[in-house]
């Protein structure tokens, strides 16, 4: 039995997909709102629950061997915080699954996650992976760059912007991150699935191009088929006014500043494509998967 939190996110669906297809293992999903899976919920067993939700751990882990831990929050959320959404949660989700004797536990996290790092999400993430890797199981980590899929969130918001005369970007676009597609980030999770066995691994997983978030935004706007000028918005500005917005729209706040700052911090890594080849996959570059040209 595999274990899946974080099925309707960006890689989550991508993994599901070919979870469900090879058909070797049950898959169980924990999840708030089973809807959200659309047709896949009749084909895995559900767990209802999420991460703020500790008492859901125990019931959903019950005959699993494998956990793959995808489930995340870039934002707070009214039932709980980043730090404890993405830190102590994966810390509980150990515990439980070396209680209930899962014997396999795949992580990911972003790239160049510090305990020292300027953004809440990096440092709740590198608090998390540091409990994975001291537990008693077998762990696979996934460090990933940006992870995107054509209509994610992220460039679903891109293209509303680019309706704009003119797209905004926070700071100075100048970040660097080599973008890697969600099936190929799904396809070596799969590959390292069927790797029984070895002992626990570390993988860098990112895409063949190395582009700053200006050039992201413009590989995006070329798939769109629209020309628009980007206009840098100082940071500060930008700050202050989606904490503003934030406050008055709530967990309904179409961006958060904690989720723009990730904009602004580089990750990459000097391996490049190695680990994703490692594994048998040669990830796509961002405008090939767009469209883009």
């Amino acid at each position: 039995m595999i274990l899946l939190t974080g099925a309707t996110g960006v890689v989550g669906r991508a993994l599901l997909r070919r979870l469900i297809a090879a058909g070797e293992d049950p898959v169980r999903c924990l999840v708030r709102d089973p809807r959200r899976l659309g047709p896949d919920r009749v084909r895995v067993q559900i767990a209802l629950g999420d991460l703020s939700l500790p008492g859901s751990f125990r019931n959903a882990m019950r005959g699993v061997k494998t956990v793959i831990h995808l489930g995340a929050s870039t934002r707070d959320q009214e039932r709980a915080s980043i730090e404890e959404l993405n830190g102590v949660a994966t810390m509980r989700l150990v515990r439980a699954a070396e209680r209930a004797g899962v014997e396999r536990f795949f992580f990911f996290t972003p790239m160049r996650a510090s305990l020292h790092s300027r953004s809440r999400f990096f440092r709740a993430k590198a608090l998390a992976e540091e409990a994975v890797v001291a537990s008693s199981l077998e762990t696979t980590v996934f460090a990933l760059s940006l992870a995107y899929t054509p209509g994610d969130r992220f460039l679903t918001l891109l293209e509303r912007m680019s309706l704009l005369p003119v797209v905004p970007v926070s700071g100075s676009g100048r970040a660097l991150f080599q973008p890697i597609w969600a099936d190929d980030v799904a396809d070596c999770v799969m590959a390292a699935l069927a790797r029984r066995g070895e002992p626990s691994r570390r993988f860098e997983l990112a895409g063949p191009e190395t582009l700053s978030y200006d050039d992201i935004v413009r590989t995006a706007l070329r798939s769109f088929g629209r020309r628009r000028p980007l206009v840098h918005v100082p940071t500060p500005v930008v700050s202050r006014g989606l904490r503003l917005a934030e406050r008055v729209a709530g967990e309904a706040a179409f961006a958060t500043w904690d989720e723009a700052e990730l904009m602004e911090i580089p990750t990459t890594t000097a391996r490049g494509t190695a680990d994703a080849e490692a594994l048998g996959v040669v990830p796509l570059r961002m405008s090939a998967v767009l469209g883009a040209g």
